[in-house]
């Protein structure tokens, strides 16, 4: 049943230090252990070079950064030698002592299952790389996984999960594809992060007839990538559509200047339809500028846009170029309006950035305080000590999608067939899963703004922004 193409210089120092303290407070409350000292194994290898076997683990092996808590490590042993007994109690040990580890809960959920039938499904993340980001995709399918097995499984029959550490590197998320197609067990894959490394694997998941629901990958050109790619975040077309139409409707449609990273799918995508849609409806950018050049001056640049008559600035780069942007809302000083692409949902935004990034406006396709008191947020706070970010949202109905799929027929087939069926839905973590007939997911983006506060514990915080819906439903 085929489905495609039925739709048509300034704070360098403080930036850099910055990127090694932001990542213990994702939101109040979720400090992550990464201020252990780097070890290896059971632990994690430090040298890059594992093998693509040493990349997947059900918990056999530790793919988190840093070295292991002892009953961790305990765990990992007690998998290893098959004693299912001794691993559950070790990895409920270890969860105790740090809750919001999902590494740890999906290992102790695979124990507690040991050697009985299960269901698997792969999890790809970039754990070594761009750890904080790969542990919110982490909790998502941990979450959706200690459901669905307390319930009782999927008809009965338990949902085990294997994580896959991607690095974020194209060329390695396909060989780990191939990896994953070959094992029979696998009915489904979610990942991967950025836009880039999800493309580079497309076509061996297509070639494989292996369903991949990507959480986060946005770029528009995804809508293409073959019959057996979905994906549970909006694309870029609805992101940008509604940060151009708010820059019309809220800031009387400024001359902007854009910023983006021509290295990056992701950037390219969202710069082209954002100046597609705010030019077309009659706004004018005024200047563009590649954060991805050589020797880029970001103090230069912010001159060059002013002198040029910009009056709102847009942030459209990536995480690679995430540091550049900071240099550029702390040269700002809050001058002029800022509007913002998802990749500036970040800690670092609120912690470096802070009263030079009040009131900055970021388009996101989920915001925790939009949807208080639903029973996903309720179970979130519960499971791990404090708020989630969006990316745990998309990544929880990326597992939901798979997970009913799976019940209606547990095969990659089945799963296939019943992703591409018309009408097909499921609630996610707020709102109706569903799938445009290209695997796009229909849901409209929001957007927040970044305020005083203290959830976050750096003195500012996102908060919804008056609803701007832009597509879905």
């Amino acid at each position: 049943m085929g489905k495609r193409n039925e739709l048509p210089a300034l704070l360098l120092s403080l930036v850099v230090t910055g990127g090694l303290l932001a990542g213990g407070a994702w939101l109040l409350k979720d400090r992550l252990p990464f201020n252990d000292l780097l070890g290896s194994p059971a632990g994690v290898s430090t040298s890059g070079n594992r093998t693509l076997a040493e990349r997947l683990s059900a918990g056999e092996r530790v793919l988190t950064p840093g070295v292991a808590i002892a009953s961790k490590q305990s765990g990992v042993q007690a998998v290893l030698q098959e004693d299912w007994e001794q691993a559950t109690r070790d990895f409920e040990t270890a969860l105790a002592e740090r809750r919001n580890d999902p590494e740890t809960l999906i290992y102790l959920n695979n124990a507690r299952i040991g050697a009985a039938p299960s269901h698997t499904i792969a999890i790809a993340a970039p754990l070594a790389t761009l750890p904080n980001p790969a542990l919110e995709l982490l909790r998502g399918v941990a979450q959706a996984q200690q459901d669905i097995n307390a319930a009782g499984g999927i008809n009965g029959i338990s949902l085990r999960v294997l994580i896959v550490s991607d690095d974020n590197d194209p060329d390695l998320a396909n060989r780990l594809a191939i990896a994953l197609v070959q094992n029979p067990s696998v009915l489904g894959v979610i990942g991967h992060f950025s836009s880039s490394t999800t493309l580079g694997a497309t076509d061996t998941y297509n070639r494989g007839e292996l369903v991949m629901v990507s959480p986060v990958s946005t770029a528009v050109s995804i809508s293409q990538a073959g019959d057996y790619i979905f994906r549970t975040v909006p694309s870029d077309r609805l992101a940008a559509t509604t940060l151009a139409r708010y820059a019309q409707t809220e800031l009387g449609r400024p001359p902007v200047a854009v910023f983006y990273a021509s290295a990056s799918t992701y950037s390219q995508s969202l710069w082209s339809e954002f100046t597609t849609a705010f030019v077309s409806d009659g706004g004018e950018v005024v200047a563009e500028f590649d954060l991805s050049r050589a020797n880029v001056d970001p103090n230069q640049l912010v001159q060059q846009a002013q002198q040029q008559g910009a009056e709102t600035l847009v942030l459209l780069n990536d995480v690679d170029t995430l540091d550049l942007a900071l240099q550029v809302i702390a040269i700002n000083r809050g001058q002029m309006p800022i509007l913002a692409g998802d990749d500036l949902y970040n800690p670092k935004v609120l912690q470096i950035g802070g009263s030079n990034a009040n009131g900055m406006v970021v388009s996101v396709p989920w915001h925790i305080l939009s949807h208080e008191g639903s029973p996903f947020v309720e179970t979130s706070r519960q499971l791990w000590g404090g708020d989630v970010s969006w990316r745990t949202a998309t990544t929880y109905d990326a597992a939901q999608a798979l997970i009913s799929a799976m019940a209606t027929e547990a095969s990659r087939d089945g799963v296939y067939q019943t992703l591409s069926r018309s009408g097909f839905e499921v609630m996610g973590a707020a709102r109706l899963v569903r799938f445009f007939s290209n695997g796009d997911r229909n849901q409209a983006a929001q957007l927040v703004y970044i305020a005083p506060g203290e959830r976050s514990g750096f003195g500012y915080d996102y908060v919804p922004v008056a609803d701007v819906p832009v597509g879905g439903g």
